[in-house]
């Protein structure tokens, strides 16, 4: 099986990550999406995270009516900060009988090379583009490379800080997440403060 791996904080998981795993499942060669969890993105300041496993609970609740995406934890067993080719490795090891892909943003696919052992990835595992606003110029050698799929995903310009600030800012999110996610996520008074 194909499976393509889409990693994020999800703090919280909004239509956007849906519309995008979405297309990738329906309009690409791959079998499953795996949202996986993100304890800690090296890039990103843990003290601004909600608990691992509520995010993961609001993963769950978004994808659970999506057979072919599913919710992952698998980085929550793995030493942090996570790094993308440890966990492709530990995934690999443990699951030999399927094929893993990458799926990132073009913003992304520009620091891909200040990524741990980047060429390593690339040499073994395809990457699924899909396309962002300003993402600025694509590095030449990531251009025209036999590993870089580029799919004509929907442009979605909707970010989990955005709805961060506004629910702290006591404004109506619920058309930017998913219902049970919402509800969630509201019941539970997160990002209020």
């Amino acid at each position: 099986m194909k499976i393509g791996l889409y990693f994020g904080t999800f703090n919280p998981i909004h239509v956007g990550h849906l519309i995008i795993a979405n297309h990738m499942a329906e309009h690409s060669d791959l079998d499953q999406i795996w949202m996986v969890v993100t304890p800690h993105n090296p890039h990103k300041q843990k003290n601004t995270l909600l608990d691992d496993y509520q995010r993961l609970h609001m993963v769950q609740l978004a994808t659970e009516d999506f057979p072919k995406i599913k919710a992952s934890d698998i980085e929550f067993k793995l030493p942090q900060p996570n790094f993308t080719v440890n966990t492709l490795a530990h995934l690999l090891e443990k699951h030999p009988q399927h094929e893993f892909s990458l799926i990132m943003g073009e913003d992304n696919l520009n620091s891909l090379h200040k990524w741990k052992n980047y060429e390593y990835i690339l040499e073994n595992h395809d990457i699924y583009v899909y396309p962002r606003l300003n993402s600025g110029e694509i590095n030449e050698q990531f251009v025209n490379h036999n590993k870089i799929h580029r799919v004509g995903a929907p442009v979605i310009e909707l970010s989990s800080t955005f709805i961060r600030e506004s629910i702290k800012n006591k404004k109506n999110v619920a058309p930017m997440l998913p219902y049970k996610v919402w509800k969630y996520a509201d019941d539970n008074n997160f990002y209020k403060k």
